[in-house]
Formats: structure tokens, C-alpha cells, sequence
């Protein structure tokens, strides 16, 4: 298999989903989620994609352009979506999109989006190849 093969059926395979709820002790007086909370949980699901797809130690390095493009209130359901976006020789960006849901209404918007950076390392913290 090429390395473009590969990259293509890792980025499928590594695509991750993770459903939350957003309950009163993740938000703040204005009873929308914190920002830094919406932050944690998207490096935790780029972390997780990204080791999905090498397979091997990754650290953060970067995050880019976090776009909040609306409050999300206390009681509403949230996907994050992360998929590997570009692939370099160490390296590998995540691109991470939120969604929201009333609990109780169908429907569903993007209302997050977010780039985050990851290196594969090895044992002793040194940049190895991502693949």
C-alpha cells in the first residue's frame, strides 16, 4: 500500500465522535458551557483521533483558530467530531467541529470549530514519524 493509500484509510478509520451532556458543574453564570471546558474536551477527542491514526505516543504542539460561534446552554447535547485534516512527516493536524442538540427537539448545528496539532514522539520525547 502507497503512503497516500494509507493516509486516506487512516484519516476514515480514525475519525472520532464523542457524545456529552451539558450539565450545571460544566457551566459558567451565564449557564453556557465554559470556554475552557468546550477547549479540554476538544484536545482530549484530537488526542484521541490522532492516536487512532499512528497508532503511537502524540503530544500537542499547537492549537489554531478555535472558532466559538455560538453559546452552548446548560441541558444540551454535544457531539465532537475529530478527523485528521493534513498529515506531515512528524506531524498531523485535527480538525475538531462541536455540535449541539436540544435534548428534546430534533435537529442539530455546528457551533464549534477548532484545529489542533499533534507530534509523535518516542520514549525519549523526540519527534518520530507520524506513520
Amino acid at each position: 500500500m502507497n503512503r497516500d493509500s494509507l493516509i486516506q484509510e487512516r484519516k476514515e478509520n480514525s475519525i472520532t465522535r464523542i457524545f456529552k451532556a451539558v450539565f450545571p458543574n460544566t457551566t459558567n453564570h451565564y449557564d453556557t458551557l465554559f470556554g475552557g471546558t468546550a477547549l479540554h474536551m476538544m484536545d482530549e477527542a484530537s488526542f484521541i483521533c490522532a492516536t487512532r491514526f499512528s497508532r503511537k505516543k502524540v503530544v500537542t504542539v499547537s492549537t489554531n483558530k478555535i472558532d466559538f460561534g455560538k453559546a452552548i446552554p446548560q441541558g444540551s447535547l454535544v457531539e465532537l467530531v475529530a478527523q485528521v485534516e493534513k498529515v506531515g512527516n512528524t506531524s498531523c493536524m485535527v480538525r475538531v467541529d462541536i455540535f449541539m442538540e436540544d435534548m428534546y427537539e430534533d435537529g442539530r448545528e455546528k457551533v464549534v470549530t477548532g484545529e489542533f496539532t499533534f507530534v509523535a514522539i518516542d520514549d525519549y520525547k523526540k519527534p518520530v514519524s507520524i506513520l
